[in-house]
Parts: C-alpha cells; structure tokens; sequence
C-alpha cells in the first residue's frame, strides 16, 4: 500500500506546483499597474476587469456615480481609449 500511495502524493505535489510555473507575463504590466491609470483617470469603484491579450479593460463608476471604461496597453501602459457615460 505504501507503494501506491507515496508515487500518487508526488505525481499530486508536482501537479499542484506546475500552473504556478506556467505563466509568464513577460514584459506585460500586472492588474494593478492598469488599475492604478484607471484610478488616476478618475475610476473610483471598479466593477470589472478583463485582460484582453493586449490591453486591459477596466470598467468602474467615478466620483459621482457615472460609468467609465479605460483601455490600458499592456506594455506600455498608455490609455487607448476611455469611454465614460453622461
């Protein structure tokens, strides 16, 4: 029984161990670098975020309640584009 049990414990440990390695970002900004634009802009409360390969989106409301969604690059962390509700 120990023998069955030790290989399947290791084959579980490695496979928990490996999406942590999987990813890497490369030089791709983190959602907090792109939340922090959308904040400077004027995004107060965020209602959703989605990274879309090249960009990030970044829906939210501002300081007075209206809507607002940021377009942040994902490597230069540049604004393409914001989209705000009147």
């Amino acid at each position: 029984m120990r023998k069955v049990i030790l290989p399947i414990v290791t084959a579980l440990a490695l496979g928990a161990a490996t999406p942590a390695m999987a990813y890497d970002s490369g030089d791709q900004i983190s959602m907090q670098a792109a939340l922090d634009v959308a904040t400077d802009l004027g995004v107060v409360t965020v209602s959703h975020t989605q990274f879309l390969g090249d960009e990030w989106e970044i829906e939210g409301r501002d300081g007075v309640g209206r809507w607002m969604e940021v377009y942040v690059d994902s490597r230069t962390a540049e604004v393409r584009n914001v989209n705000r509700g009147w």
